[in-house]
C-alpha cells in the first residue's frame, strides 16, 4: 500500500485506510486534502482535515482553501472539513459553520484489542454469520441486498437514489480492496428465508480492523443480531486477515455505544467534523 501522511487521531487514520485504492492524500501546511477522485460524492473522502478546530474568521478561509484542492470537480458537490483532535474540541466550529448551514457531526471512536472482544450473553444464535465473496458476480443477489439495507437506515435528508448510487460505489471500492485481501465484508442471514439480517465489512491495513457500517435491518432488531455480528466478524477478521485490534465509530449519541463497550470495546476519541451538502428540492 502506498504511504500517506498519517493523522494522529485513529478514527482519521483508519477512515484513510477504508478510502479506494486511487485516494490521494497531501500534506498542506496546517492540514491534510484527502481526495477520492473516483467517486467525488464521498463526503467524508474528499475533505480537508485540519490540524486543529476552527477559529473565528475561519469559514470562508477553510472554504477558499477546499475550493482551491477540490474545487477543480464540477462532482464535488459538497464541502467537508475536520479537524485531527481526540478531545472533541469543536472551536469556533457552530459560529463559522452550523450557522450557515453546515451540519456538525460528532463521534465516538472505540478500540478493542482481538483477545479482548467477548460474546454477549444474550446474542443471537439463529442467525448464519459469513462474509461475502468480492470477486465479481458472485454472491450478487446479497450484495444488493446490504446496498438496501443501507438505502433503508440513511438519513431522510438524503435523496435516495442519491444514497443508493452512493453506497454501492462505496461498496464496490471495499470489494476492491477486499479483493486484495485486505478484510471482509459480512452478512448475518435469516435461515428460514435467508433474508439480510445485519451487515458489516471489516477493513485490515496492518493489523488495524475498523469496522464499516454496522447496521440491523428495522425487522430483525432486538434480537442480539448486531452483537454476535461485530464479534463473530472480528474473529474472523483476526483469524483470516491478521487484525489486532479493531476501531469501531459511533455517533454521539447512537444507541449501540454501550453494546459495543459490553462486547470489549473502549471509547478512546471524541472527533469531529463539519459537512455541507446539496439538499435535495
Amino acid at each position: 500500500m502506498d504511504a500517506h501522511p498519517v493523522p494522529r487521531s485513529l478514527v482519521w487514520a483508519t477512515d484513510l485506510d477504508t478510502l479506494p485504492l486511487d485516494r490521494v492524500v497531501e500534506r498542506r501546511d496546517g492540514y491534510l486534502a484527502i481526495r477520492s477522485p473516483g467517486n467525488p460524492g464521498h463526503y467524508w473522502g474528499n475533505l480537508l482535515l485540519f490540524d486543529r478546530p476552527p477559529s473565528a474568521g475561519d469559514g470562508p478561509r477553510w472554504e477558499a482553501l477546499f475550493e482551491r484542492e477540490l474545487g477543480g470537480d464540477p462532482l464535488v458537490e459538497h464541502r467537508t472539513f475536520a479537524w485531527d483532535r481526540l478531545d472533541g474540541d469543536a472551536g469556533a466550529a457552530r459560529e463559522e459553520f452550523v450557522g450557515r448551514g453546515y451540519v456538525l457531526e460528532e463521534s465516538i471512536g472505540l478500540v478493542a484489542d482481538a483477545a479482548a472482544l467477548q460474546p454477549h450473553p444474550r446474542e443471537s444464535r439463529d442467525v448464519v454469520v459469513r462474509p461475502l465473496d468480492p470477486q465479481p458476480g458472485a454472491d450478487a443477489e446479497l450484495w444488493d441486498a446490504v446496498v438496501e439495507l443501507q438505502v433503508a437506515s440513511a438519513d431522510e435528508e438524503h435523496d435516495e437514489e442519491v444514497i443508493r448510487r452512493f453506497n454501492r460505489t462505496r461498496l464496490d471500492d471495499r470489494r476492491e480492496l477486499f479483493r486484495a485481501g485486505r478484510g471482509a465484508w459480512y452478512v448475518a442471514l435469516d435461515p428460514a428465508s435467508g433474508a439480510v439480517a445485519g451487515s458489516c465489512g471489516i477493513v485490515v491495513t496492518g493489523g488495524r480492523g475498523r469496522f464499516q457500517v454496522v447496521d440491523t435491518a428495522l425487522a430483525f432488531r432486538q434480537r442480539g443480531i448486531c452483537s454476535r455480528l461485530v464479534v463473530e466478524a472480528a474473529r474472523h477478521s483476526a483469524a483470516t486477515h491478521g487484525a489486532e485490534r479493531f476501531v469501531i465509530v459511533a455517533d454521539t449519541d447512537y444507541h449501540a455505544l454501550g453494546l459495543y463497550e459490553s462486547l470489549g470495546f473502549e471509547r478512546r476519541e471524541h472527533v469531529a467534523g463539519v459537512c455541507h451538502w446539496p439538499r435535495p428540492s
